[in-house]
């Protein structure tokens, strides 16, 4: 059966060309839906094309033809490029439709294994896998066809991407819930910025840091330290503070810049969050200041947000 479905895929392999060149391009100069449909097993894999396009930045819905024939068929213009999928290239409910899809005016790009079916004499653009024998004791169950169909609408879809020249950053956006998003976010996107970016000046007085760090949006519970042209020079945290007490009686009138942590470890804002997750459990610190090209604090790593963000 392996092998079976191996051989077929290889074997369309060698059929497709140029017809599969000008589905790429037909696709890829769509301004509107890619709308897919299949009926049956083919249906299947109409479905998880459809979704493996939406997931990578092309615009795309799966179609039911025999829903198509009951109204849905108003999902679809003349913007669109509809993609059929059958492997006998003479689905009854698919047909049915065709001269509906030729009245809005919408491209037909067929997939099928009869490059002489009525689905095919129909379409603009043909990708014909060829008659592929079925594996099995009855050699009807279709199998080692639905993996070359499978294979082929796999290919039809990376090739989209590298056309399109998608990045990971562009991908992880379209998956904000799943792990690869987490994988390629920059600090920037998950750093206490702007309004919520503690800072005080190295002479400020520790009653004024303590202040910042509690009254500052999100409680952050550490303070950027700055000189006199804005540059980080030190951090003063929680932390910090409780090793003071400690200590014995504590002066608040003490300037920040006697009692702050100074060099503390930084991160640029396009670090990947990954990496300042690293840096901050290898320094073991809750907070991490986040910098600019001219080393001036514009923002707040707090492990709360990692945790929040499953990063730790």
């Amino acid at each position: 059966m392996l092998e079976a479905e191996a051989n077929a895929i290889s074997g369309v392999r060698a059929r497709i060309g140029e017809s599969f060149v000008s589905a790429v391009e037909r696709l890829t100069a769509c301004p509107g839906l890619v709308v897919v449909m299949g009926i049956g097993k083919t249906g299947f894999i109409a479905q998880r094309l459809s979704a493996t396009l939406a997931s990578t930045g092309v615009p795309s819905i799966y179609l039911h033809p025999a829903e198509a024939a009951h109204g849905d068929l108003g999902r679809v213009s003349a913007r669109d490029v509809v993609l059929a999928l059958s492997n006998s290239g003479a689905t009854e409910e698919i047909l049915r439709l065709l001269p509906s899809l030729r009245r809005l005016g919408t491209p037909l790009v067929a997939v099928t294994g009869d490059g002489r079916s009525p689905l095919a004499e129909r379409a603009e653009v043909v990708i014909d896998i060829g008659h592929i024998d079925e594996p099995g004791p009855m050699g009807l169950v279709p199998t080692a066809s639905s993996a070359a169909l499978q294979a082929v609408c796999d290919a039809l879809a990376m090739t989209l991407v590298k056309h399109r020249q998608l990045t990971a950053e562009e991908y992880a956006f379209l998956h904000p819930g799943g792990k690869l998003n987490r994988a390629v976010q920059r600090v920037r996107d998950l750093m206490r910025g702007g309004d919520a970016n503690p800072l005080v000046h190295e002479t400020a007085m520790l009653s004024e840091t303590v202040v910042v760090m509690t009254s500052t949006p999100g409680r952050p519970g550490a303070a950027n330290v700055v000189d006199d042209s804005g540059r980080l020079v030190g951090i003063f945290t929680d932390g910090d503070l409780r090793r003071l007490v400690k200590r014995g009686p504590l002066d608040f009138e003490t300037p920040t810049r006697k009692v702050m942590t100074r060099e503390p470890r930084r991160v640029g804002t396009e670090e990947l969050v990954l990496t300042a997750a690293a840096v901050m459990r290898e320094s073991q610190v809750d907070q991490l200041p986040v910098v600019d090209e001219k080393d001036v604090p514009v923002g707040l790593l707090d492990v709360q947000d990692l945790l929040a963000a499953r990063f730790v």
